[in-house]
């Protein structure tokens, strides 16, 4: 235990909250959603010796770890219901991470993310009458039936069961955004999520164990495992709390929204991924669908 008696990852971590506070809280977003996508694109990488399965349980893994030392929450003085919510927050997060993963093994992430984002938005204009929001809906499927491998328009050279992954991801974002938010009117500051994560990574123990195998055991592996986990969800989540104490929720929603035009040029820049006309089309189509129902959503009939 280092003098003033806070463990060195929990210095660190306070060190990025202060640089943080220095970046205006629109920048400290588009940091988060590139350090979303980056951390993606190098779990991409590693899917040749661990596997998608294997990949992801480093992540959920890692990331638990790091979060329990944080934090250390107490967990004491909750319900068995709040518990419940908690460990079903944590299995959809678990089967998010894993389904987008297998998708990414198949597809572009630029597409895939493009795909999940399907989940969110049917969050966003799910039981609205009005007229606008049928217009984001319309303009998301449009975008999603572009990414669909019909050879009736033309070859997409998109796996099926790659979009069919992507989409299954979306549905347990959907989910995941639910219970989020009971999580968190459940649990303060971030028990519920280390709860969450710690259950998910329980949860993915036999898929990853089997996906990757003795290469779990590799330092090098570890490491980056360990990095992706840092990049997609320590350094972002920092990053959302510095900037949700600013920021309109709406004009974070559409902020956020950027994530499949961010996760495509990504995929060119790191992975080498190029996208077509029409699939950047859809990729278009989709992020003014999010960033629609995000900016008016919340706007009177």
């Amino acid at each position: 235990m280092p003098p003033n008696g806070k463990p060195s990852a929990v210095r660190s971590f306070g060190r990025l909250q202060d640089a943080a506070g220095a970046v205006p809280p629109t920048g400290l977003v588009l940091l988060s959603i590139g350090s979303v996508q980056l951390g993606a694109a190098i779990a991409k990488g590693l899917f040749e010796e661990l596997g998608p399965t294997g990949t992801v349980f480093l992540r959920v893994g890692f990331a638990a770890l790091v979060l329990l030392i944080l934090w250390r929450p107490s967990l004491k003085g909750y319900t068995r219901r709040d518990y419940l919510v908690a460990g079903l927050f944590g299995l959809a997060l678990a089967a998010m991470n894993m389904t987008l993963y297998l998708a990414l093994d198949r597809i572009p992430l630029g597409v895939a993310v493009t795909l999940e984002f399907a989940g969110p938005l049917g969050v966003a204009v799910a039981g609205s009458r009005r007229l606008l929001d049928l217009v984001w809906a319309v303009l998301a499927a449009a975008g999603i039936l572009l990414l669909a491998p019909l050879n009736i328009l033309e070859d997409t050279n998109l796996d099926p069961v790659g979009v069919a992954l992507a989409l299954l991801a979306g549905c347990f974002w959907a989910s995941y955004i639910l219970l989020s938010a009971r999580t968190g009117s459940a649990f303060p500051g971030g028990t519920g999520l280390v709860i969450a994560l710690c259950v998910g990574t329980v949860a993915l123990i036999p898929v990853g164990i089997s996906g990757g195998g003795m290469a779990l055991l590799d330092p090098g592996l570890l490491l980056t495992g360990f990095g992706v986990a840092m990049l997609s969800s320590a350094i972002p989540y920092s990053l959302e709390m510095e900037a949700l104490r600013w920021l309109p929720a709406r004009v974070f929603g559409v902020l956020m929204s950027l994530e499949p035009a961010v996760a495509a040029l990504v995929g060119f820049v790191v992975l080498g991924e190029r996208l077509g006309l029409r699939l950047l089309a859809a990729v278009v189509l989709v992020t003014v669908a999010a960033a629609g129902a995000s900016r008016f959503g919340e706007e009177p009939s």
